[in-house]
């Protein structure tokens, strides 16, 4: 700390009593001068002011200038350890600690990594972090806070410790690094606060803290000082992540958003119901929608306002990382749902953070987005781009998550995505294609597999852009998995055609295996098409109750057989027949009744299938792992092909014949790569609520004729709406 010289005290002084002093810390606290050793606090109101040394030695302290007290102890030849006695007009002394003593809780290594956009773990430095120090006259505790805002004119951090003063606590700008910083002491874990900003247009700010760990509930805006006392048990889940490969893994997920999956419940509470549920219905992966908190509900968490912070309206992030730990220790994984492409819009938070444009992009061509309305990221700054690369890896190392699935991905990648000409700017090649967003997808799915082995990060891409899970050693982007949006709009299209109609659209159930090996796909039906009109999954499907039950029972087991992870939205494991709403619970009385109870038993079934069968997922990126039977059979509305789960296509194989046709297909030959016995292992008719007869159990034996390009061949019975399973009865030892 550099002394100010005594020509410039007195606007050093005003510029500290005035709140607009970016380094306080030259006038403030101790300093040794060449009549000794100086103190200089800042007390409003005070009618008295003392130190106290750490050799009990107590000096008074002078009046000098708008509150600020100073005096010298002259027999002092080094700084040391010291207290503030301060009276008011109570007239009793209060001893308190001085936030000035201290050096900057940043080191020098820190501030160049931040500079260079490298600081992988961000959250360790920046924000309120609370720290305990030990010296001559014991242990101090507070909180350090930092924030980043290079073009302020100064940071003042205010809270519930300090009154909300504007003035009270001046935070000094560490170099040209733009972090402003400060120890506060006494502070303790609770407390609220916010950063006092004034900015570049000489606007004073409360901003919300961009890394809080807590974030006060809505319509509250302020950051709450937080500290983990969590003590994980996942540890064996961690070691066997690390050793596998998800990518090649059996991936079904359940997509949950916790605010109306069961509305009321807490994290904890979230952490025995939806546990037991999604353990009971064999998902592998649970996908959480945006859990970072967000002020308005109805956002769905797309517009984040504290990308740092669990939402509190469920409870503390030590609670979520209970959730997140049951679910590990239940031999689930979570996947996060991640917004790098925009955030919200709320003035108290990250926009125009210094009184200019800091985390948007200043050109609005490029800093906003006109489908959300909402900020674009400054994706070619390197502070910004080390945020969103920080952001993701604390999710992944402070909360265990399995994975990320990136929001909006195309509206990344493309600088004219929603844009009419002339109103977006090429890249410096003269292209459309978001270089810097680019960049930051890159970075971060490189870092965080680095980083954490076993993860998976997922794209929602929906266009054709090359190499989405390429990695990015070979130019791609770096994702394990894409969302196969193709497959999805052709699937819902084909379903919502009348069976008798669906002969002239069969190319939209077989198309996606023209393309099926161009990436590393993920095949969803999300909570996007259940919402706004589109209808629930039922009821996106002609007819009456029986054949939308019967259809959906067949979709499903033509979804967990095509080649590809899948997914789907909770309240489509029942199938739920009113479109999801984020404001009420989904409709669990549904269970009640048979036809929605069966589905949901379907669903567990489908999965318990899958975990003892890898033939369904292990090949789901070889095209040694599929082979079609029959994929033109238009007039009768059925497919048929096998999946095989070794590359020799000898130990496990799965037959899947799916009939969408409104007649059953009785008798059906469809060939099987080997002779003996074929067991129909599933089938979706015995499934309805009215206890119709199933084929599941009957065991059938190959004949020696060649059919559909396999040595062998069996007859089989198809309900109409109906699919079936079957897999070789392995011969008697």
């Amino acid at each position: 700390m550099t002394p100010v010289p005594d020509s410039a005290l007195p606007g050093a002084l005003w510029a500290v009593t005035h709140g607009r002093s970016s380094q306080p810390h030259d006038v403030l606290g101790q300093h040794l001068e060449p009549s000794g050793l100086r103190v200089r606090v800042r007390r409003p109101l005070a009618t008295r002011v003392r130190v106290r040394f750490e050799d009990d030695v107590v000096i008074d302290l002078a009046h000098e200038s708008d509150g600020i007290f100073s005096g010298v102890r002259p027999d002092a030849t080094r700084t040391m350890d010291y207290r503030v006695l301060t009276t008011w007009q109570d007239g009793i002394e209060h001893v308190g600690d001085d936030a000035y003593r201290f050096v900057p809780t940043l080191g020098e290594v820190d501030l160049h990594l931040i500079g260079e956009g490298r600081h992988e773990q961000l959250w360790t430095v920046l924000g309120a972090r609370p720290r305990r120090y030990d010296g001559p006259m014991g242990e101090v505790t507070g909180v350090a806070f930092a924030v980043w805002a290079p073009r302020a004119k100064a940071v003042h951090v205010i809270g519930d410790f300090n009154g909300w003063d504007e003035r009270t606590h001046p935070m000094r700008l560490l170099g040209g690094s733009g972090v402003w910083e400060l120890f506060v002491p006494d502070v303790p874990v609770g407390s609220i606060y916010k950063f006092a900003v004034r900015g570049a247009d000489d606007v004073l700010r409360h901003k919300a803290d961009p890394m809080a760990r807590l974030a006060e509930t809505a319509p509250a805006t302020g950051s709450v000082v937080t500290d983990s006392t969590y003590a994980w048990r996942d540890d064996a889940w961690l070691e066997q992540r690390a050793t596998t490969d998800p990518h090649t893994g059996r991936m079904s997920i359940y997509e949950v958003h916790l605010g109306s999956w069961r509305q009321g419940l807490t994290y904890r509470e979230l952490a025995r119901e939806l546990v037991a549920h999604v353990r009971d219905h064999g998902f592998s992966h649970v996908e959480l929608m945006p859990v970072m908190d967000h002020p308005y509900p109805p956002s769905w968490g797309y517009h984040v306002t504290s990308y740092f912070a669990p939402n509190s309206r469920f409870g503390t992030p030590d609670d979520f990382r209970h959730l997140v730990d049951e679910l590990h220790r239940a031999g689930i994984g979570v996947i996060l749902d991640w917004v790098p492409g925009h955030f919200a819009t709320d003035e108290w938070a990250l926009v125009r953070f210094d009184g200019l444009p800091l985390y948007e992009h200043p050109d609005p061509r490029r800093g906003w987005q006109p489908d959300w309305g909402s900020y674009v990221f400054d994706f070619g700054r390197p502070e910004v781009r080390n945020f969103l690369v920080a952001n993701a890896l604390y999710w992944l190392e402070e909360f265990h998550i399995d994975g990320l699935r990136v929001d909006g991905v195309a509206s990344m990648l493309y600088l004219d995505y929603s844009r009419s000409e002339g109103e977006w700017v090429p890249n410096a090649h003269g292209g459309r294609e978001n270089l810097e967003a680019v960049a930051l997808l890159q970075e971060v799915n490189a870092t965080a597999y680095r980083r954490s082995p076993g993860i998976v990060t997922v794209a929602e891409e929906s266009t054709a852009w090359p190499g989405v899970t390429r990695p990015t050693s070979e130019g791609g982007l770096g994702f394990g998995l894409k969302w196969n949006m193709g497959w999805m709009n052709d699937v819902l299209r084909y379903l919502a055609e009348d069976p008798i109609n669906r002969v002239h659209h069969h190319r939209l159930l077989t198309f996606a295996m023209m393309y099926a090996y161009a990436e590393h796909y993920l095949l969803p039906i999300s909570h996007d098409e259940v919402v706004h009109g589109k209808g629930s999954m039922p009821y996106k499907i002609p007819g009456g109750d029986p054949e939308r039950f019967a259809t959906l029972r067949a979709f499903y087991a033509y979804q967990w057989a095509f080649p590809g992870k899948q997914l789907v939205f909770m309240g489509t494991e029942f199938a739920q027949t009113s479109e999801w709403s984020e404001s009420r619970s989904l409709d669990w009385h549904l269970l009640d009744h048979a036809d929605h109870r069966r589905v949901a038993e379907l669903v567990a079934d489908l999965n318990s299938f899958a975990t003892s069968h890898p033939a369904l997922w292990a090949l789901d990126e070889q095209p040694a792992g599929f082979q079609w039977l029959d994929a033109d059979d238009e007039q009768g509305n059925t497919v048929s092909f096998l999946r095989f789960g070794d590359t020799q296509r000898q130990d496990d194989v799965v037959a899947v014949v799916v009939n969408f046709g409104g007649v059953a297909r009785t008798p059906l030959r469809i060939g099987v790569p080997k002779g003996g016995r074929w067991e129909v292992a599933l089938d979706t008719s015995g499934y309805d609520g009215a206890g119709s007869p199933s084929q599941a159990g009957v065991v059938l034996t190959a004949d020696e004729q060649p059919w559909q390009g396999q040595p062998w061949s069996v007859e089989v019975s198809v309900a109409a709406l109906g699919a079936l399973y079957l897999t070789p009865v392995a011969p008697a030892r």
